[in-house]
């Protein structure tokens, strides 16, 4: 499990933790106590993917194009 707080994380950092942590609750090995934690984590991990799709979902959905469909710049977002 890294130490990076997740609200610093990348969509992929935070995958990949999100998968060790899911491996981890699957294989049943860890104590009640540590699962809960790990539970946790993984929540806020999920949280934090969702929140990075969102942003990247949002930046596609603002770039305009031209009549003949080529990017020419990008609308504003703000408040989607």
């Amino acid at each position: 499990m890294s130490d990076k707080k997740i609200s610093d994380m990348s969509f992929e950092e935070a995958m990949a933790e999100l998968e060790a942590v899911v491996g981890q609750l699957e294989r049943g090995e860890v104590p009640l106590e540590e699962s809960i934690k790990l539970y946790e984590r993984g929540a806020a991990l999920k949280k934090r993917c969702e929140e990075k799709l969102k942003e990247a979902e949002e930046k596609v959905a603002a770039i305009t194009l031209d009549s003949e469909g080529n990017p020419t710049g990008t609308k504003d977002v703000s408040g989607l």
